[in-house]
C-alpha cells in the first residue's frame, strides 16, 4: 500500500496555501496490532522485523541465512563500531550497500524502541496532541517515523503528518520499503516522502511550517565539521518553523563524548526564545553551559529480533547483539518551563553543588536533579546529580547497607526528577575530580518540593 504523498516539491509542505492534500484517515483497524510498539523488554514488532529481513534478501538477492550475506553483515557492523569508537572526530558511514544493511540489522531495533520511549515521555508531559505535525531531521531508514506510527496506533485517537529529511538515497529506499510493508494504508499517521537533502544546507522555506515536534536523533553528532555553537545555530534555524506549542528533541548516544556535546549544543541553542525543559533543571535560576555533564537515560533492554539472534549465533556473537537502551536527550520549547514552588532555591537552606569544595567532610542539605540511572552495582548505588550550577560533577552514593525507608526513594527516582537530600556527607574523589554526596541510613531523600521543604 502507498504510504506517502508523492509531492514533486518538498516546499509544498511549507505554507497553508501550498499543502499537499491528504486523504481522510479513518480509525485504524484492529488487525494491525502486530505493528505496534512492544512492551518494555520485548522485541520490535514482528512486522518490522520481517520487513527488515525481506529488505536484506531483496538487496542481496540471496535468502536470509546465506553464509556470504551473514559474513558481510558482520564485517559491516564491526567496521561501523570501529569507526564509532575511533579516537578523535569520527566519521561513521551508513549510506550505501552493506553499510545500510548493517545499520538495519544492528542499530535499527534499539533506536526504534528508544523512539517509542521518547514519545511515551512526551505524552506524560502533555506534549503529544490529538493531531500533530512532526519532522524527523536525518531520518535514516525511517526509524523515528515508523516508531511514531506504531506508538500512535497503540494509543488510538491520535493522528499525525510526519515529514523527514535524509541525504542518503539508499536509506530513503529502505525507509520506503519498510513503511509500505508495516504502516497500514488506513493508518492515522501520514508519512510524507523524505526530502533528500543535507540538513546543514537547508533554507527555512525547505522546512515544513507549524511543526509540533522536531526530532534530531543521532544526527548532530555526525556533523564533524561544526562545533556545538554552530550546531546550536542549526537547531535554532529549524525552531523558526516550530508551532507555539511545539517541542524539539535532541537525542544522542549515551557515550561520554556525545552526551557531553549534546548538553553544549542544547545550551547553545537555548535563549532567544528557546528554553530547555528536560532533563536539565536550573534550580538556582541560571543555566550552565553543559561542560563535563554526562547525563543519560536508561531503559530495559529489548529482546533481540530473530535476525539479530542469527547474527549472534557464531563465534563472538555478543559483538552483533545490540539490545541495551541508553541515550542522552534534551527537550527544548518556545515557552519557559513551568514554575516549581521553591525554585530558585534559597542559599539559606540549600548548598549549591558548585560550592561543594567548601563543604568537604561536612553534612549538608542539597536539592538536585537525578540525572542518571543507577551507575553503581549491587553493593553501592550511585547516581549523577545536578542542580544547574557550574562546577565539578557530583554523585549521590548510597551503600546497600545504608538503604532505609528514609532514603529508599532514590532507588526508584524517575530520571530528571528533583530530589532533596538531607543531610549528606560531602567527599572529594580526586581520581575523577568529582564530589560524592554520601547518603547514609540517617539521610532523607525525597521528591522536591516536599510540604515541609524550606524556602
Amino acid at each position: 500500500m502507498p504510504f506517502i504523498v508523492f509531492c514533486r516539491h518538498y516546499s509544498c509542505m511549507g505554507g497553508n496555501d501550498g499543502y499537499c492534500r491528504k486523504r481522510p484517515v479513518p480509525p485504524v483497524p484492529a488487525n494491525h496490532k502486530d505493528t505496534c510498539p512492544p512492551p518494555a523488554g520485548e522485541e520490535i514488532p514482528p512486522a518490522i522485523s520481517d520487513a527488515i529481513r525481506a529488505y536484506i534478501e531483496r538487496k542481496t538477492g540471496k535468502p536470509w541465512g546465506d553464509p556470504t550475506v551473514i559474513e558481510r553483515l558482520m564485517r559491516a557492523i564491526v567496521a561501523q563500531k570501529s569507526a564509532y569508537w575511533k579516537k578523535g572526530k569520527k566519521k561513521v558511514s551508513y549510506r550505501r550497500g552493506y553499510q545500510v544493511l548493517g545499520y538495519l540489522a544492528y542499530h535499527f531495533p534499539v533506536y526504534y524502541a528508544q523512539a517509542v520511549y521518547l514519545m511515551e515521555d512526551l505524552a506524560r508531559r502533555g506534549l503529544v496532541f490529538p493531531s500533530m505535525r512532526i519532522l524527523d531531521a536525518g531520518t535514516g531508514p525511517g526509524t523515528i517515523p515508523l516508531a511514531i506510527a506504531g506508538f500512535m496506533e497503540r494509543r488510538g485517537g491520535l493522528s499525525a503528518e510526519v515529514f523527514s529529511i535524509e541525504q542518503s538515497g539508499e536509506f530513503i529506499e529502505a525507509y520506503t520499503f519498510l513503511a509500505e510493508r508495516t504502516v497500514p494504508g488506513r493508518s492515522s499517521v501520514f508519512l510524507h516522502r523524505p526530502l533528500q537533502k543535507d540538513i546543514r544546507f537547508l533554507e527555512t522555506d525547505d522546512i515544513p511550517s507549524s511543526l509540533d515536534l522536531i526530532i534530531f536523533q543521532n544526527v548532530l553528532n555526525e556533523i564533524p565539521s561544526r562545533n556545538p555553537a554552530e550546531k546550536g545555530d542549526l537547531v535554532r534555524k529549524f525552531a523558526t518553523n516550530l508551532s507555539e506549542r511545539g517541542s524539539i528533541l535532541l537525542v544522542e548516544p549515551a557515550d561520554l563524548d556525545n552526551s557531553q556535546e549534546l548538553r553544549e549544543v542544547a545550551s547553545s541553542a537555548s535563549g532567544k526564545g528557546l528554553f530547555i525543559h528536560a532533563p536539565c533543571r536550573f534550580l538556582w535560576g541560571q543555566a550552565c553551559r553543559g561542560e563535563r555533564c554526562w547525563s543519560f537515560e536508561t531503559k530495559p533492554p529489548i529482546k533481540p529480533p530473530p535476525f539479530m539472534q542469527d547474527l549472534a549465533r557464531g563465534r563472538e556473537g555478543f559483538r552483533f547483539q545490540n539490545v541495551d537502551i541508553k541515550y542522552s536527550y534534551s527537550l527544548l520549547r518556545k515557552v519557559p518551563p513551568p514554575r516549581v514552588p521553591g525554585i530558585p532555591l534559597s542559599a539559606k537552606h540549600y548548598v549549591r553543588l558548585s560550592t561543594l569544595a567548601r563543604h568537604v567532610d561536612r553534612r549538608i542539605r542539597v536539592a538536585a536533579t537525578v540525572a542518571s540511572g543507577d551507575l553503581g552495582d549491587s553493593m553501592t548505588h550511585v547516581f549523577f546529580v545536578c542542580d544547574g550550577s557550574p562546577g565539578a560533577p557530583a554523585y549521590a552514593v548510597l551503600p546497600r547497607y545504608h538503604v532505609s525507608d528514609k532514603n529508599r526513594w532514590l532507588l526508584s527516582a524517575p530520571y530528571g526528577d528533583i530530589a532533596e537530600f538531607s543531610p549528606v556527607l560531602v567527599r572529594f574523589n580526586p581520581r575523577y575530580r568529582a564530589y560524592n554526596l554520601l547518603v547514609t541510613r540517617d539521610s532523607t531523600v525525597r521528591p522536591f518540593p516536599a510540604r515541609d521543604s524550606p524556602g
